[in-house]
């Protein structure tokens, strides 16, 4: 007999217990409850989860979140990466639709209550939501910090460039450029775009910089570069930088010309014409034809100094180049044909004193073309009948350069005969200097031939002897002293012309006689 825990034990019998079950038993099904769930479960802290102990997704949560923030911050300019943002949010919508399933028929441990679970899991919504206002608030101010670091960095490269010539970094001004147009155009409400106007002033003043240290022909070509900018940069951000660089053009492309006008270079004709075209009602503008009168001028007033064939070579320059910048000068024109007109005359005038110059060098053959140039430009200058007479001098001081010592003078006649003859078939000119200076031509002897070489090395051989024949003639009156004859021959080939000294004295007559050689050319 045994003993119950009410007493002994009567005797009575009854089925067995059934064992106690391994874990609750389901909930009835409560759709606010798992609603409640996957509210909780969409903050991404695995709330839901934890309110239903389900301790290991709980974990995955906790991870998936710790996987975004690493992957986003801190904050940059590029933004979250794309897969892992749609990724963690795929992650969310499964967390949610599987606690939901789990809340279906499981009890919440706490809060017990699944409209106050639900409630609390409506206001961690604030959680995700509250961090991507503040993930974009990052984000957008690393955005404005990359756009000002860019603004930056293009400044830094104009104030590098300033300090090297325009041609060498014009590449990097425009790099520069491309940054201020960009921010200004593509991201126009950037903190960085709000100073772009400021920056570009700065800009231009680097660029043009020549022009402030007064580098006139240095500013040309960084000026002419900033007149271009308003055709890419919106206006409203330039403002009167716009019209900024005309006035400094203008003034850079008169005293860069002015300058190389004076200096004798050729490229102020460039500078002039791009003045007169781009500004042709400007002030520097109307200062073109003043400054190309004072260059002829200058240069006429220099054909009396030391240099007059340099300076004859100056106005002669001048006279084409002024012509050339004249055919598209518009209202300039006509006071630059005159000056061009000027300095063709004075060109002309200035051939004598360029002559004479070449002859006292001793560069006969020079002086000779000069003043021959100088007969036929200058018909009714008085010192044209000089100027045959020097051109005679040079010729004949090529051949014998002892006639060159003295410039030959505008003195005729004589009390001394000289009778020239042409033993020659061709025909001759006769040139002399001495105290008398001139020349005449004498026709070929048609009865006469050219004599053999051998012929003429004959000892008392004697041309001009033939008393049977009547040789062409002329005879000079000329003045007591030296006097230097060449005799050039016409149609000999390369026949050279013969020469002779003669040393006149009073009371006698002189007799010259011109013929030629077969194989050695003329003589006498």
């Amino acid at each position: 007999m045994s003993a119950g825990p009410y007493g002994p034990d009567q005797g009575f019998a009854g089925p067995p217990l059934p064992p106690m079950p391994s874990s609750p038993p389901p909930a009835p099904p409560d759709a606010l409850r798992a609603v409640a769930v996957a509210l909780l479960n969409l903050s991404g802290l695995g709330l839901g989860y934890a309110a239903l102990r389900r301790r290991l997704p709980m974990v995955l949560c906790w991870l998936a979140t710790g996987v975004l923030l690493f992957a986003v911050l801190p904050a940059d300019a590029d933004g979250a990466p794309v897969g892992v943002v749609v990724g963690y949010g795929v992650f969310l919508l499964l967390a949610a639709v599987h606690g939901g399933l789990l809340g279906l028929r499981t009890r919440l441990a706490r809060p017990g209550n699944a409209p106050l679970a639900a409630l609390l899991g409506v206001l961690l919504l604030a959680v995700p939501a509250g961090g991507a206002l503040w993930y974009q608030d990052a984000h957008d101010e690393a955005v404005e910090q990359a756009l000002l670091d860019r603004l930056h960095q293009a400044d830094r490269l104009v104030a590098k460039s300033g300090r090297q010539s325009f041609t060498a970094v014009s590449a990097d001004y425009r790099t520069a450029l491309d940054v201020y147009r960009d921010l200004a155009v593509e991201h126009s409400r950037s903190r960085a775009a709000r100073q772009v106007p400021d920056h570009m002033r700065t800009y231009y003043e680097t660029v043009g910089s020549a022009y402030a240290h007064r580098d006139y022909c240095a500013a040309v070509a960084p000026l002419t570069y900033l007149r271009s900018v308003p055709r890419t940069m919106p206006k409203e951000r330039l403002g009167s930088l716009a019209r900024w660089p005309d006035d400094r053009l203008a003034d850079s492309l008169y005293e860069c010309g002015a300058r190389r006008l004076a200096a004798g270079e050729t490229d102020w004709v460039t500078r002039f014409g791009d003045l007169l075209d781009t500004f042709p009602g400007s002030g520097p503008a109307a200062k073109v034809v003043p400054a190309v009168d004072a260059a002829v001028s200058r240069a006429g007033k220099a054909v009396g100094g030391g240099e007059p064939c340099a300076a004859v070579g100056r106005l002669r320059d001048l006279n084409t180049r002024i012509d050339e910048l004249a055919t598209s000068s518009g209202d300039a024109a006509a006071g630059l044909a005159k000056a061009a007109g000027r300095a063709g005359k004075s060109g002309d005038a200035g051939e004598y004193s360029c002559g004479v110059d070449q002859y006292k060098d001793g560069d006969f053959d020079a002086a000779r073309k000069t003043m021959e140039q100088f007969v036929s430009d200058n018909k009714h200058d008085a010192r044209r009948a000089r100027a045959r007479k020097i051109a005679i001098a040079a010729e004949v001081a090529q051949t014998l350069p002892a006639a060159g010592r003295k410039l030959p003078g505008t003195a005729s006649g004589g009390s001394i005969s000289v009778t020239v003859k042409n033993d020659s078939p061709d025909d001759i000119t006769v040139l002399y200097t001495g105290p008398v200076t001139g020349s005449f031509t004498l026709k070929g002897c048609g009865s006469c031939t050219s004599y053999p070489l051998a012929t003429t090395l004959i000892v008392g051989f004697k041309p001009c002897n033939d008393s049977g024949r009547n040789y062409p003639r002329r005879t000079i009156e000329l003045p007591a002293g030296t006097t230097y004859f060449v005799h050039k021959p016409h149609g000999a080939g390369s026949a050279t012309p013969a020469s002779d000294t003669a040393r006149l004295r009073s009371g006698y007559l002189y007799t010259e006689c011109a013929y030629t050689t077969r194989t050695l050319g003329s003589g006498y």
